[in-house]
């Protein structure tokens, strides 16, 4: 018997400094059975074939716990094991129904919502498919045989799990099209009875076997979610590396996730603009991950965004002395509520009011609101408003929204002043004076040019994207691009499905293509982020605060540097921030 020489080991294991690299860490889910806490072997050892670390989830639902697991995990493997209890999707049990074990069910349901929520990479297997399926609404045959209403394949099979049963057909353009690229069929195991029957919303068919029955589902929302029917671990554990594709492919979605984690947790995060304050009339509840909001603590926190700029919106409206002075009032009751609800959660938020202020309090753990105005409207024909809603800390303004106003004609408007007024010269000029800074996002492109040549200070479009790539009066010419960028300013893609294609069905990928095309023309110091969150914005693979992470990985794959990302995630425009607060 050989003996295992415990000095040894240990110092080969510190030979060299640092003396290992971090590998991704993959929560793997543990079967319960009997008492004990069960793992087939070929889950871990797949995982560290594939480069990952495993680590092993118990059966539990204790909160905190929970969540401190997903904080620190990289992907998820949600295994395979005995069957769902219909109970928990509204169904009766059929007499085919094999054993269930709720406690295992109950908690792998909340896994993959919560590991959903905060965008970490999940493989399903088996069980881990139709967990998968069913946590976001999809349904299951509790029994193939007696419900999917065709002669099936033998699906539950007795021999060795390390031999293929029986094949499946790849669907094209699929994730499993690319990691088996020639494979159109692809012999898999099988050792189950139940399966999806229809794709959960948002997901889609990858492949099926020969009787029709689904074997594989994906994301269609440019989430890192992948799942398949069959055991790909026993044949890895059996030496087949077929299958390998499948744990590497979990493996380096994990390891990109992480990288982009690491790079938040670095570098201070702003989305330059956000209508949250639109629905509070609905009663938001800020710390709550409130449905109908895209922009809450929780989210915030689940994407890592340090801090949100949440503008007082206001309807462009009559112009006579009376809807004027509303108009004030509205802006000035939009400001108290949105401080209001931060004030309320002291312990977590916090109001900014200059970039500094920001690092502070991501440095505190807390995170930012800072103030803004869409609409000059708010003003009236009272210039000491400018001043007054800068000393409350309002950080910018938009000249104008979908219509003109007393200061300037809008992208949307009639051209009644052929740009700027009189009046918005003075308003451009004393918003320079006072710190504030002036947002061109909505304008016409003679009131842009007008407001260029009148400022003194660099001038914002707070939530704009490209004419060049949507033709749209909302969007930047490339000449407005450059003029802005030769002026010191910035220019932050908007999230809009309408701003970043023609026929808004826009994803994870226009938005990218808007800021290449940004920084093509602009220079990587004059681009950035402003998603225009409750305000329509937001696109599949970036829908919400929770899923702004998505963007930084997205950024990393183009190879964009750290600097880089630091730049357009608020880098910049916080930069042209402080210039003209004169910090």
């Amino acid at each position: 018997m050989k003996t295992f020489d415990i000095q040894r080991t240990y110092e080969a294991l510190h030979a060299s400094y640092p003396g290992y690299r971090r590998l991704p860490v993959i929560g793997v889910t543990a079967n319960f059975s009997d008492g004990n806490c069960l793992l087939a072997d070929g889950y871990c050892t797949s995982v560290l074939r594939a480069g990952g670390t495993p680590l092993i989830i118990p059966p539990y639902e204790e909160r905190n716990a929970l969540l401190s697991t997903l904080d620190h995990i990289d992907g998820l493997l949600l295994t395979g094991g005995g069957d769902i209890n219909p109970l928990f999707l509204g169904e009766e049990p059929l007499e085919q129904l094999h054993s269930i074990n709720h406690r295992r069910d109950r908690q792998e349901l909340l896994l993959a919502h919560l590991a959903s929520d905060r965008q970490i990479p999940i493989l399903g297997i088996c069980r881990g498919i139709q967990v998968m399926n069913a946590a976001f609404g999809g349904k299951l045959y509790q029994d193939m045989g007696a419900q999917a209403g065709v002669t099936c394949l033998k699906h539950d099979q007795q021999l060795d799990r390390s031999y293929a049963s029986h094949t499946v057909r790849i669907e094209r353009g699929t994730t499993l099209a690319r990691l088996f690229p020639d494979c159109e069929v692809l012999p898999v195991n099988s050792f189950h009875h139940q399966a999806v029957s229809e794709p959960a919303p948002g997901f889609r068919v990858c492949a099926r076997a020969a009787d029709g029955i689904i074997e594989a589902i994906e994301s269609t929302a440019y989430k890192s979610m992948l799942g398949v029917q069959w055991h790909p671990e026993c044949m890895v554990l059996a030496g087949d590396e077929s299958m390998l594709p499948l744990f590497r492919w979990l493996v380096d979605e994990a390891a990109s996730f992480a990288r982009a984690k690491e790079l938040h947790a670095r570098i201070v995060t702003l989305d330059s603009h956000c209508d949250t304050p639109m629905f509070f009339h609905e009663g938001v509840r800020f710390h709550t991950r409130d449905p109908h909001v895209l922009v809450d603590l929780h989210k915030m926190s689940e994407g890592r965004l340090d801090s949100t700029i949440m503008v007082a919106y206001l309807k462009q409206g009559e112009r006579d002395p009376e809807s004027l002075l509303a108009a004030t009032a509205k802006a000035d009751r939009i400001l108290n509520q949105i401080e209001e609800m931060v004030h309320a959660h002291a312990s977590y938020v916090d109001i900014a009011r200059t970039p500094a202020d920001i690092v502070r309090l991501k440095r505190e753990g807390k995170k930012a609101v800072m103030l803004g105005i869409e609409n000059g409207y708010a003003v009236g024909l009272d210039l000491a408003n400018v001043e007054r809603f800068r000393r409350r800390g309002v950080v910018y303004m938009t000249l104008c929204h979908n219509g003109d106003n007393d200061i300037c004609d809008s992208a949307r408007g009639k051209g009644e002043h052929g740009g700027l007024s009189p009046f918005g010269r003075e308003v451009v000029r004393e918003m320079n004076r006072t710190g504030m800074l002036v947002d061109l996002s909505h304008a016409s492109e003679r009131s842009f040019y007008d407001a260029l040549e009148c400022s003194t200070q660099p001038i914002v479009c707070s939530h704009s994207s490209c004419r060049a790539l949507c033709d749209h009066p909302r969007n930047l010419t490339d000449d407005q691009l450059r003029a802005l960028a030769r002026r010191g300013g910035v220019a932050q893609v908007c999230l809009y499905g309408g701003f970043l294609r023609t026929d808004g069905q826009a994803g994870l990928p226009d938005i990218i293509e808007h800021l290449n095309h940004m920084v093509s023309v602009m220079g990587i110091d004059h681009v950035g982020i402003g998603t225009d969150f409750d305000g329509d914005g937001g696109v599949p693979g970036c829908a919400s605060a929770s899923e702004v992470i998505n963007l930084t990985r997205r950024l990393l794959a183009e190879r964009y540097s750290e600097e880089d990302i630091q730049k357009i995630w608020g880098g910049n425009f916080l930069r042209v921030m402080d210039k003209a607060q004169g910090n």
